[in-house]
């Protein structure tokens, strides 16, 4: 298929950020690559969801890698033998570095995503990266992308022979998760598609780990229920 659109790789986790991304994306007229990863994880929900969100938001093709960080654990994404904190409310989360930071990830995916996106002759790269309603992790701050950015722009072939220069895109930075649901509703997002969780139940969410305690509070303050909640469908 041509198309005279801008392509741009978009980072696609199937939940709620990197959804909300996707449409941003694709609202602001690009044509949109969505890359996600099968990395170890605990879970393949995620992935089922990246899927279906890919489809219904019209990704032009949706790559999903195989890498394997579980090789390393230090995470309880990756490694069964350390537990997902479950708390209550949001309200207990605190602000260390929690025990779901996979150590490095972010980097590893940006790094696959600046891959593709000079095969593809594109200059964009989106994530759903967030300094707000977040659980701490290093490699969603400012500093950090604005860093790897540079650095990226001296990694390629394309950025020493000047036909890429290399923009990340992070929409979401500075919203609250509130801010971003409302950003994604207004561009027709179903969060209904997405799965967000880090410790599913027979894969339903389980609506305590730290994921889920921030999407519901998010949803909460707009007066909503959040409809990957098996409480919200019942």
């Amino acid at each position: 298929m041509s198309t005279d659109k801008r392509r741009a790789v978009v980072l696609l986790s199937g939940g709620l950020d990197s959804t909300t991304v996707l449409a941003i994306a694709r609202d602001e007229g690009f044509e949109t690559y969505a890359l996600s990863f099968r990395y170890g994880q605990r879970h393949t929900e995620e992935l089922d969801a990246a899927k279906k969100v890919a489809r219904e938001l019209g990704a032009t093709e949706h790559v999903i890698a195989d890498i394997n960080l579980a090789v390393f654990g230090g995470s309880a994404l990756t490694d069964e033998s350390l537990d997902v904190p479950h708390h209550a409310n949001a309200d207990e989360l605190d602000e260390e570095i929690p025990i779901t930071y996979v150590p490095a990830r972010n980097t590893v995916f940006l790094s696959f995503a600046l891959a593709w996106a000079e095969t593809l002759g594109s200059s964009d790269v989106f994530i759903g990266v967030n300094a707000m309603d977040y659980s701490g992790y290093p490699d969603c701050r400012p500093v950090y992308i604005e860093a790897y950015e540079r650095m990226a722009n001296l990694a390629t072939k394309a950025g020493v022979e000047g036909t890429q220069k290399l923009k990340i895109h992070t929409p979401l930075i500075d919203l609250t998760k509130a801010q971003t649901i409302e950003r994604g509703l207004s561009l027709g997002v179903d969060y209904g598609w997405t799965h967000s969780c880090y410790d599913p139940v027979d894969g339903r969410a389980c609506e305590t780990c730290d994921s889920c305690l921030l999407r519901s509070r998010g949803f909460a303050e707009l007066g909503l229920a959040d409809p990957s909640f098996t409480s919200a469908k019942a």
